[in-house]
């Protein structure tokens, strides 16, 4: 296990094994995802948008864009009534 020790102004260092096995570089971003009371992930915000294909599942049933501009009216003349 790691650990790192958090200084006066709020910083820490990422130990060199954890920033190898995340591939972080300098000038990396990380986001702190909590996953439970008082405790976070930390996970490497630098992936690549590819990473992203495959998360989404393909609908059963295509949408036209027309059927994608009324759902965004309803939505918005929804939304912007509870305003």
């Amino acid at each position: 296990m790691s650990t790192a020790t958090l200084t006066s102004k709020g910083q820490i260092t990422i130990p060199a094994a954890v920033r190898a096995a995340m591939s972080l570089e300098s000038g990396s971003r990380v986001e702190f995802v909590e996953s439970g009371k008082g405790q976070f992930l930390i996970v490497a915000a630098t992936s690549p948008v590819q990473n992203l294909k495959g998360l989404l599942r393909i609908p059963n049933t295509p949408v036209t864009i027309e059927q994608m501009n009324q759902m965004i009216a309803a939505r918005g003349a929804t939304n912007g009534a509870n305003k």
